[in-house]
């Protein structure tokens, strides 16, 4: 029977973007599927009293530099030549979270997650800005004020909460988080240990 990694995503990670690049090759290899599960972000550090690694780390010398370095490993193993810091971090992922809900409500959450991941994490745009986001969407072909609209309905909000909610109550702190038969791997560096625990 085909295994499947539960993925917790939010946009708004660096590392959340880094392991999506990586995953869906890691997946194949061993027949699995990946089930992506939009999250907030912020909504899981509220629950669980976690922060971004900036306020946690800032003030340890020398720690943020060698994540830095480590992400630089990370992007140069798995050639990932298109990735780039985003001059806007960190940015509010509300919004582009309840559009990747919303699009997938609408039965077009690849395309509205491509287009997203690339406009945060290659272009480095402001993602945030309600006009920014519409316009990286209708240069994907996608309906942005649809998408746009839909992200006040609130079923589009409580199922972004929902998901939310059972992250923290499987035991999700952070993005990217990973489950693999109930198993929980968390960070882009634990990604050796999910294709161990496919395998």
């Amino acid at each position: 029977m085909a295994k499947t990694i539960d993925f917790i995503f939010d946009f708004g990670s660096p590392n959340g973007y880094l392991s999506w690049k990586v995953l869906p090759g890691i997946a194949a290899r061993h027949g699995a599927t990946v089930n992506l599960i939009p999250c907030l972000l912020g909504g899981i550090f509220k629950a669980t009293g976690n922060q971004s690694p900036m306020a946690a780390f800032g003030g340890v010398k020398g720690k943020l530099e060698y994540e830095g370095l480590e992400t630089k490993r990370f992007v140069a193993a798995h050639k990932l030549t298109a990735y780039r810091s985003n001059p806007h971090f960190p940015v509010n992922t509300l919004l582009i979270m309840r559009g990747l809900v919303a699009a997938r409500r609408a039965g077009v959450g690849d395309a509205y997650l491509e287009a997203v991941v690339s406009a945060m994490w290659e272009q480095g745009l402001k993602m945030d800005d309600p006009e920014v986001v519409a316009d990286v969407l209708t240069k994907a072909g996608l309906d942005a004020r649809a998408i746009l609209e839909s992200t006040q309905d609130p079923a589009v909000k409580a199922e972004l909460v929902a998901n939310t909610e059972a992250a923290v109550a499987r035991g999700a702190f952070g993005v990217p988080t990973f489950f693999v038969d109930g198993e929980m791997f968390f960070g882009k560096d634990r990604l050796h240990a999910v294709e161990a625990e496919l395998s």
